[in-house]
C-alpha cells in the first residue's frame, strides 16, 4: 500500500476554569482559545478531513461551562486591548508588532462572536477522538475500576456532546502498558497512539493487540521536526515565546530582532515545504507516518504554528502525499506477537515524568485517593468522584516535574485531595466541581 500521513492534534487543557487567573489559572484557557483554538477552527473548516482531532472531555467541560463565554469575551474586549495599549507606551521600539498582536486578538474576538460564542458546536464537525475524562496517566492508576471510571466517563461525555464515536482514543501522555489493552477493548476503543521510539518497533506500522485495539506508533522523526528543541519553532524569524513585554506580550523574534512579519511568513513557507519533502521521503516505500502534536503548540506556544499547519497540509497534498484520518488508516495493522514495554511520550519514554521523585509523589497520592474512594463504596458520592477525577489529572505532576508553573499544580492537587476527603466525610455537601465530568460513569466503580 502507498505511504500515507496522518496528522493527529491532541487538544487538551487541565481544569483551570474558575481556579485562579494570572499568571496561572483560567488565563491559560483564554490564551489557548484566542491563539490556538479559534485560528485552528478556520483551518479545519477550510481543509475538512485532513486532521484527526482529539478533544479531551475535560477541555470540553470547560468550554461548555456556564459563564466561560462571558469571561473570555471580557478578557478579549477589555483586558487585552488595554494591556497592549500600555505596552505600546512602555515599548515604543516594537510598537508595530504590538499593534499586530492587538489586531490578532481583535480578530479572534470577532471570530468568537461570529461562532455564537459556542466552541463546542464549532468543533463538533471535526472532533473524531476522545480521551480519558481528566487526562489521567492510565497505567499509573491503582485499579481496573479507576481505569473504567476515567474511560467510561470520557467516552460518555464525547457521545453526549458530539454524537457517534468511532473508537479513536487519545491515551493521555501516550502512556500505555500491555495490561491496559483489555480495558480499552472493553470500553470500545479501536485505535490509539503510542510512542515506541527506541524500542525496535517499525514506526510506520500500526500494531493490532491480542485484545483487539490497534496501537499506532507516532513517527518521532517527523514529530520532532516541530516538537524538538531544534524544531521549526526555534528558527530565528519566529516570535520568541520566552521574551515578553511588561504585560507578557510577544514582540521580538527568536534571534532577538524586533519581529518582522514578512520574514516570518517566508520562513513558514520554507518550513511547510521542508515538512512535505521529508514526509514524502519518509513514506516513499509505503507505511503510515503519524505526526501527533499538542494543539496548543500551534498558536499558543508557536504563534505562527497554525499558519504552518495550513501551509504544510497544502504542501503535502501538492507533493501527492495522501493525508488520511488515523482511524481509517489502520485496517492493515499487523498482529502484535510480543509484549510491548510500558511507555509514554515523556522524557525518557517511560512513566518517570509523572512518577519519579521530581513529580512530587503525586502518582502515589492519586493512587491512595483512588483506593480510599473504592473502599468508601456507596459513601462515595458524585462530589468525591469529581474531586478524584480532578486530582488524577496528569497535568499536575507534569507541571511539578518541569517546574514551569510555580506552586500552582501542587496547590491544585492539595485542594482536590482535601475536598475529596471532605466529600467522603459529608457526602451530602454541595459539589464544588459540578461543571467537571457532568456525565459521571458511576457504575464503573462497582465492577471491581
Amino acid at each position: 500500500m502507498s505511504g500515507r500521513l496522518a496528522i493527529v492534534l491532541h487538544t487538551h487543557m487541565p481544569y483551570v476554569e474558575g481556579f485562579g487567573t494570572w499568571p496561572f489559572g483560567e488565563e491559560w484557557l483564554w490564551e489557548a482559545i484566542a491563539t490556538s483554538y479559534l485560528p485552528l477552527l478556520d483551518v479545519l473548516d477550510e481543509r475538512p478531513g485532513r486532521v484527526t482531532l482529539s478533544l479531551t472531555p475535560v477541555l470540553a467541560d470547560q468550554l461548555a461551562a456556564p459563564g466561560v463565554a462571558e469571561r473570555f469575551a471580557a478578557f478579549m474586549h477589555e483586558i487585552r486591548p488595554e494591556s497592549h495599549r500600555l505596552d505600546v507606551e512602555a515599548h515604543p521600539e516594537v510598537a508595530p508588532q504590538l499593534d499586530r498582536s492587538a489586531a490578532r486578538y481583535r480578530t479572534a474576538a470577532e471570530h468568537f462572536e461570529a461562532r455564537g460564542r459556542d466552541l463546542v458546536t464549532a468543533f463538533a464537525p471535526h472532533v473524531r477522538w476522545t480521551s480519558a475524562a481528566t487526562h489521567a496517566v492510565l497505567p499509573l492508576l491503582a485499579t481496573d475500576a479507576g481505569i473504567r471510571l476515567q474511560l467510561e466517563t470520557g467516552i460518555a461525555s464525547h457521545r453526549a456532546r458530539f454524537g457517534d464515536w468511532d473508537g479513536g482514543l487519545w491515551l493521555p501522555e501516550c502512556a500505555h502498558a500491555p495490561w491496559l489493552d483489555e480495558r480499552l477493548a472493553e470500553a470500545g476503543v479501536r485505535v490509539a497512539c503510542v510512542d515506541l521510539t527506541d524500542h525496535g518497533v517499525d514506526p510506520l506500522t500500526p500494531l493490532r493487540t491480542p485484545d483487539g485495539p490497534v496501537l499506532a506508533p507516532i513517527d518521532r522523526s517527523i514529530v520532532d521536526l516541530v516538537w524538538s528543541p531544534a524544531g521549526y519553532p526555534s528558527a530565528g524569524p519566529y516570535l520568541d515565546t520566552h521574551a515578553h513585554t511588561t504585560r507578557r506580550h510577544l514582540a521580538w523574534s527568536v534571534d532577538g530582532r524586533p519581529y518582522d512579519a514578512e520574514r516570518a511568513r517566508a520562513q513558514l513557507r520554507a518550513h511547510a515545504d521542508d515538512f512535505a519533502e521529508r514526509v514524502a521521503a519518509r513514506v516513499a516505500r509505503g507505511g503510515l507516518s503519524v505526526c501527533a502534536l499538542d494543539t496548543e503548540l500551534l498558536g499558543h506556544w508557536w504563534p505562527e504554528g497554525v499558519f504552518w499547519l495550513a501551509q504544510a497540509i497544502d504542501a503535502c497534498e501538492a507533493r501527492g502525499v495522501p493525508i488520511v484520518p488515523l482511524g481509517d488508516a489502520v485496517g492493515d495493522a499487523v498482529a502484535l506477537t510480543s509484549a510491548l514495554p510500558v511507555t509514554s511520550w515523556g522524557e525518557p519514554r517511560t512513566l518517570a515524568t509523572w512518577s519519579a521523585p521530581s513529580a512530587g509523589g503525586l502518582a502515589w497520592r492519586q493512587r491512595a485517593a483512588e483506593l480510599e474512594v473504592l473502599a468508601a463504596g456507596g459513601r462515595a458520592g458524585e462530589r468525591a468522584l469529581r474531586e478524584l477525577l480532578a486530582l488524577q489529572s496528569s497535568d499536575w505532576a507534569f507541571l511539578v516535574s518541569r517546574g514551569t508553573a510555580g506552586p500552582y499544580p501542587l496547590e491544585r492537587a492539595d485542594g482536590h485531595e482535601r475536598a475529596l476527603r471532605a466529600a467522603l466525610t459529608d457526602p451530602g455537601a454541595e459539589p464544588a466541581l459540578r461543571n467537571l465530568a457532568p456525565r459521571l460513569a458511576v457504575p464503573a466503580l462497582t465492577r471491581g
